[in-house]
């Protein structure tokens, strides 16, 4: 009974370490540009709604496959070694977009240059690549 243990025991971890070389796959963390909705509303000193701006956005996400990995090890606790990798930003940048759809807090669309519009802020991934997951030291 020993024996078929062993031979079961090494059965598995070779059957592992198959699984981890079979799913190395090349890295493909890219940065895409995606269209996303977008809604900002603008309230006054008093906290009622002056108005609220809407509109479609195209903004970069990260998206792809990064090489993570399970190994056998006599050295880790858990009788396994993990090497997990996320497809994350590598940094971030600022821009202005611009809001066309814009109504009063009745609902009625402003036909006025200055509330017809609104610009706001956002940040998006401008480049992407794959790091250690959990790593928040960046």
């Amino acid at each position: 009974m020993s024996f078929y243990l062993r031979s079961m025991q090494f059965y598995i971890l070779e059957l592992l370490f198959v699984i981890a070389i079979t799913c190395y796959a090349d890295e493909n963390c890219e940065t895409i540009p995606t269209e996303i909705h977008v809604t900002k509303e603008e309230y006054d000193e008093m906290g009622s709604l002056v108005r609220s701006c809407s509109g479609e956005v195209i903004v970069n996400k990260c998206e792809g496959i990064c090489n993570s990995q399970v190994q056998p090890s006599v050295v880790a606790a858990t009788g396994f070694l993990k090497e997990c990798y996320c497809c994350k930003e590598n940094y971030l940048r600022e821009r202005l977009v611009t809001l066309t759809h814009c109504y009063d807090s009745d609902g009625m669309r402003f036909e006025d240059e200055e509330n017809a519009i609104m610009e706001i802020r956002l940040r998006e991934p401008a480049e992407c690549k794959c790091y250690k997951c959990g790593d928040y030291s960046r």
